[in-house]
């Protein structure tokens, strides 16, 4: 069955070319690696979701991708370059940005100025007006709040502005640190929706990892789940929402 245990995960010769393809990484800290030869990959406008129990490794394939933790072997390919051990700037000039699990928000600042200040690496004024605009047409929320502190917003919208702030520099891929982290379960869903949306209406290509499984799993095509820094099975989301395994150790059912 395709949601089996596979170490390594290599796309069908017919599919797409992968966007985004980790290949057998090896990577932790000090001299202890946490990821033991994880293996993925992102094809251009999918939603894939990484489950697993705390410690299993997820937010550590994060780093890794993004140039936080170091590679010791293995790689990480990006739209066809190496990206191993890049540092996080040259992997969002590459085309990664980043939604973080903590609040990245500036809390003293308006919602205008928080995507400001994601347009950091642009020059152009008139570019970041349009950008910040096409932004406030997504998230109709956002633009009705835009000279309101963002400090003062509920945890949803924060996560909205944090969404839309990454959007900015019209990234080829979207990688989200627990979306859903902190938030009520109606706000949970609002924002998987507004991923799903996303991806429907301007081809969003997004990896996430969640440990709200079940929900996750849902607002995705594909997913991976990671067991002590390895592969343990991987299949499309509705595959592993039925297999027994996966339902019985990581969504609370039979």
């Amino acid at each position: 069955m395709s949601t089996q245990a596979a170490p390594q995960s290599t796309p069908t010769q017919a599919g797409p070319a992968p966007l985004l393809e980790v290949k057998e990484i090896y990577a932790g800290y000090q001299d202890f690696d946490i990821l033991k030869g994880v293996s993925l990959h992102v094809n251009p406008g999918e939603i894939v979701c990484v489950i697993g129990p705390n410690g299993a490794g997820k937010s550590t394939v994060f780093k890794a991708i993004y140039g936080f933790v170091k590679v010791r072997q293995g790689q990480v390919l990006f739209d066809g370059q190496e990206i191993t051990n890049r540092r996080p700037q040259e992997v969002l000039q590459a085309g990664i940005a980043i939604v973080p699990q903590l609040r990245s928000v500036f809390p003293q600042m308006t919602v205008h100025e928080n995507l400001e200040m994601g347009m950091f690496l642009e020059k152009d004024q008139r570019r970041i007006r349009e950008r910040i605009e096409y932004v406030f047409e997504l998230f109709p929320r956002l633009a009705e709040r835009r000279d309101q502190m963002a400090g003062t917003m509920s945890g949803g919208e924060q996560r909205m502005l944090e969404i839309g702030r990454s959007l900015l520099l019209e990234p080829k891929m979207v990688m989200m640190d627990e979306p859903s982290a902190g938030l009520a379960p109606l706000i949970t869903r609002a924002i998987f929706e507004n991923v799903q949306r996303l991806n429907q209406e301007i081809g969003l290509t997004v990896l996430m990892i969640e440990q709200n499984a079940r929900q996750g799993l849902e607002a995705s095509h594909r997913g991976y789940v990671l067991e002590l820094g390895q592969n343990s099975y991987q299949g499309s989301a509705q595959e592993l929402l039925e297999n027994p395994e996966v339902r019985r150790a990581f969504l609370g059912g039979r």
